[in-house]
């Protein structure tokens, strides 16, 4: 009664009373201030809400639900971790569990004999990723590896320090207050931010916290970008082909043409030199300068020799010039047989460029070789085993339009693949759900089923339509034209991470009134962080079930392969019976585990301060995606390139994003409860965030793609052989296109001072 009386005097004006406006404004008086002493009652608490705005309140995960995934979750993540244990210890298992093992010839030992300690689960393998040091890593996997390595290490101090700050601070503080809701009860409300009631001062402590997370967050990050500057100035200093090669594209020249002179220059004067009878040598100098200017087919080079006799084995007759020039001049000979009579060679507008030293190489790959900038674009070279051959034969200027059409394919794939995230969110609200599908409601006949329904079945539905996107996105990188692997999949990275940055974290956040957010934000623009707040706090629970699923099951998956063992079983029983097995060794799938890991940053640091109880779900997920990891790398996947780390500048930008929706966040929400003091106090620490990450652009960014003039010359001093010309061919033959591998293609030298590129350009 009494709330319905207050309610009724704040939402409606009092009836006119016949007797003037004084006697309604003294019946006005009167019902206004008999609301004073049911306020200083401690016993009554006063909703001065209207009636209308609990009935829009979007519906939350009881704690069942969250307590129903968390179980299914765990058992089935022991239960797996308990497998692997035990098949890895098979001898049978071994071309799943080991392959890198196998490929390298390491000894494996396993234990043959019928016991039991064979067939029970043992945490040996966890011991031993534990004790893997980075310097192990390093030198048995790579920079690249490290830095997956190291962003689980991040992960780990991160939401390790945030975890203290949420549960012994925030935790608290959210469930010491007493919200009045008769339903708060049955939510997770209470552990969240959004049990604080508007404009209380216990706002301030989640301010500090915000500084003290978002700092924490800084310089952690800082840290690491260091630690891997130093690592990829140590490797700039190895011998690597790499180093001393640079790619030119757009090239606009015959390369064909001015390499079959050079090397025909070369057999003319080679023959000059055979030539064993003096009175012979007018007439061979004769045809020599007949044919000096000629482009003639390598057949035709038997006038030179005919009837002139220039070796020991054909003293009478004339020699045959394959014998000839294969045994005096066969490098040179074979380019020109090459260039000359190998139809299905394409000549490619990119060459690959060796230089004697690491100076000249970084000297030729920082400068600008042509008044257009369109043409001869040099940059540093690849490893020569992540050179994608194919990619190079497509024109630089069709690059933007290839790129173009993967943004646009991106971008409709995104939007496309949203109809089974917002089918997933229908399913998560259980209350909306049984009002578009009322034959839903037959679900709470079973006890237990709405909330194994509503906690743990969307996420993993979710997990399911997921698992195709990274493989979707590959496929995109590769059109876009990228001359090595490395590139494409660091695109195929950036790709996945942002489509579920979009379609996961976003889109779950606002689905079910998605058009309407997105128009209500183009009309109001100022109030976008208040919707994103208002959203961000009503998913909290949805995230925590997915961080369990995607987390706990996910990577206790990643580690059994069970696919392998059921494609290896069923092929060793039917077509494949009595042959040799085959050995699955796949190289790291950075574009499939990276952005995984970034998406749940995103999600930890945004929902760090708002929903504290989320963040030991996230302890825990990098604590097992170490130890996984560092297994997989060491004993199941190999490494196929290295690009110095380049994969870090991607998360580094990924994790900035992170804290600065974080705080934009927060703005929204202090807003929200009544305290403009906190939002506006949060915009320095926008600026600052922003302002670290543009530094961090100048400072570090050009290490990992660039080797600078001064290290390149200081590491070339370091040599104890110095330049040589050994190692400007080792670095041309391991370029070598496939297509050559089987060709002893190398320079001769000529005394010819003609150039072999003509100056065309």
């Amino acid at each position: 009664m009494v709330r319905g009386k207050v309610r009724l005097v704040g939402r409606r004006p009092p009836r006119a009373i016949k007797g003037g406006s004084n006697h309604r404004i003294h019946h006005l008086h009167t019902a206004t201030t008999s609301l004073s002493p049911l306020q200083n009652s401690s016993s009554i608490s006063v909703d001065v809400l209207p009636p209308t705005s609990r009935k829009n309140q979007p519906s939350h995960m009881n704690p069942e639900s969250l307590l129903a995934s968390a179980a299914i979750n765990i058992g089935l993540a022991l239960v797996v971790l308990c497998l692997f244990s035990v098949l890895r210890k098979q001898h049978s298992n071994d071309n799943i569990y080991y392959p890198r093992r196998l490929s390298l010839h390491h000894p494996i030992s396993f234990d043959r004999s019928f016991t039991l300690q064979r067939f029970l689960p043992s945490l040996d393998w966890i011991r031993d990723a534990v004790r893997v040091t980075e310097d192990e890593i390093l030198s048995s996997s790579g920079l690249d590896a490290l830095v997956v390595i190291r962003l689980f290490k991040f992960g780990i101090k991160f939401f390790a320090v945030c975890s203290v700050v949420g549960l012994m601070i925030l935790l608290p503080i959210n469930c010491s207050v007493s919200s009045g809701l008769s339903s708060s009860s049955s939510t997770m409300d209470s552990f969240t931010i959004s049990n604080i009631p508007r404009g209380s001062n216990r706002l301030w402590v989640h301010f500090s916290s915000l500084c003290f997370i978002s700092i924490s967050g800084l310089y952690l990050l800082h840290k690491v970008i260091i630690v891997l500057s130093h690592h990829v100035a140590k490797l700039s200093s190895h011998g690597l082909p790499s180093s001393t090669t640079v790619i030119a594209s757009a090239l606009c020249f015959s390369f064909r043409i001015n390499a079959g002179v050079h090397a025909r220059q070369v057999l003319l004067e080679g023959i000059k030199t055979r030539c064993q009878y003096p009175d012979k040598e007018a007439v061979l100098m004769k045809r020599v300068e007949q044919l000096r200017n000629l482009r003639n087919q390598p057949s035709q080079l038997i006038v030179l020799v005919r009837q002139i006799p220039l070796c020991d084995e054909h003293k009478t007759l004339s020699c045959s010039v394959d014998h000839f020039f294969s045994k005096y001049h066969p490098r040179a000979y074979h380019s020109y047989q090459i260039l000359y009579t190998a139809k299905y060679l394409e000549e490619l507008p990119v060459a690959f460029v060796a230089f004697r030293s690491r100076w000249d190489a970084s000297l030729a790959s920082q400068t600008q070789q042509h008044p257009n900038p369109l043409l001869w674009i040099t940059q540093m070279a690849p490893e020569p085993r992540d050179v994608l051959w194919k990619n190079l034969s497509i024109p630089y200027k069709h690059l933007v339009l290839y790129r173009t059409g993967v943004f646009v394919a991106e971008l409709l794939f995104t939007i496309f693949f949203a109809i089974p995230v917002t089918a997933v969110q229908g399913i998560a609200q259980f209350e909306k759900l049984k009002k578009w599908f009322p034959p839903a409601m037959a679900v709470q006949l079973i006890p237990g089923l709405s909330s194994v329904i509503t906690g743990y079945l969307p996420s993993v539905i979710l997990s399911g339509f997921l698992y195709i996107v990274p493989y979707v996105m590959k496929a995109m990188a590769r059109v876009a034209g990228y001359v090595s692997r490395s590139e494409q999949e660091q695109k195929a990275s950036s790709m996945v991470f942002y489509f579920l940055m979009g379609n996961v974290f976003f889109l779950s956040v606002l689905s079910g009134s998605l058009l309407d957010q997105i128009g209500k934000s183009f009309i109001s623009p100022r109030d976008v962080p208040s919707r994103l707040a208002k959203a961000v706090s009503a998913q909290a629970d949805f995230f925590m079930t997915y961080i369990l699923t995607s987390g706990l099951s996910g990577f206790s998956l990643e580690i059994l392969q069970p696919a392998l063992l059921t494609w290896e079983a069923i092929r060793m029983h039917t077509w494949g019976r009595g042959k040799k097995k085959s050995n699955y060794l796949y190289s790291f799938p950075y574009y499939r585990v990276l952005p995984f890991i970034e998406l749940f940053v995103l999600v930890g640091i945004v929902y760090a301060v708002i929903a504290p109880l989320l963040l030991p779900f996230l302890v825990v997920y990098f604590l097992l995606g170490y130890v996984v990891f560092i297994n997989q790398m060491l004993e199941v996947y190999e490494t196929t390139y290295e690009t110095c780390g380049q994969y870090w500048p991607h998360i580094h930008h990924h994790v900035v994003v992170a804290i600065i929706i974080m705080q934009i966040t927060m703005i929204g929400l202090f807003g929200l409860k009544s305290k403009p003091s906190a939002s506006i106090a949060t915009i320095p620490l926008v600026v600052i965030t922003v302002a670290y990450n543009e530094y961090c652009k100048f400072r570090f960014l050009p290490t990992f793609y660039k080797c600078s003039v001064k290290d390149a010359k200081d590491n070339d001093e370091l040599d104890k052989d110095g330049p040589s010309d050994a190692d400007c061919r080792k670095a041309l033959d391991a370029y070598r296109p496939p297509a050559c591998q089987q060709a002893n293609i190398a320079t001769e030298e000529s005394t010819s001072t003609q150039p072999l590129l003509a100056s065309t350009v």
